[in-house]
């Protein structure tokens, strides 16, 4: 379905030159000498590089239907990661090359959406924060009291994350999915 680029909107999925992206951004410029014009951010699905570029407003872009399937994640099968539909219990395979960075925050029985289009997998969305347990921790260096001191602690999943000195190892903690961070305890 074509639509015009004046009709976009962030997080939409389009078709521009002849790939498959979301739109993180755009801005409608108007500048007061020339024609109005369009600067998009746009995330290529494929590849995840961000690229920003400018179109004319009078052109129009192909709209992508990308389907978000409700999953749990089961088990690793060396370089396949297997996902189960909760309600046909219909497995699903996805090669570890699509999970890139959000490997390190899947652990067995978490809810994702694997992202599609026209049956190509393209990735998977996280819950934005997860709970993890701490599976060890350094101890606090006594007298390091200046503000924001943090610690490093390993969860279930390997990642090592920065912590309050608070922390201690069985703890279980929520880590924000998107930038990696502690987000505080469970």
């Amino acid at each position: 379905m074509n639509i015009s680029i004046n009709d976009i909107k962030n997080g939409m999925t389009i078709i521009v030159d002849g790939k498959l992206c979301t739109i993180e951004d755009f801005q409608h410029v108007k500048p007061g000498k020339g024609s109005a014009f369009m600067r998009m951010k746009l995330r290529n699905l494929r590849t995840g590089a961000l690229v920003e570029n400018t179109y004319n407003t009078n052109i129009t872009v192909e709209r992508a239907r990308v389907d978000r399937l409700p999953m749990s994640y089961l088990y690793a099968n060396g370089d396949e990661y297997v996902f189960m539909n909760n309600e046909t219990y219909e497995q699903m395979e996805v090669p570890a090359e699509k999970l890139k960075e959000q490997l390190k925050f899947l652990k067995e029985g978490m809810e994702v959406q694997i992202v599609t289009y026209e049956g190509e997998i393209l990735g998977i969305n996280l819950p934005d924060k997860v709970e993890y347990e701490v599976t060890e921790t350094t101890e606090a260096v006594k007298g390091n009291t200046t503000n924001n001191a943090q610690k490093d602690a390993t969860i279930e999943t390997g990642y090592v994350v920065k912590v309050p000195l608070f922390i201690q190892q069985g703890e279980k903690i929520l880590i924000t999915t998107e930038d990696g961070k502690y987000a505080g305890r469970a």
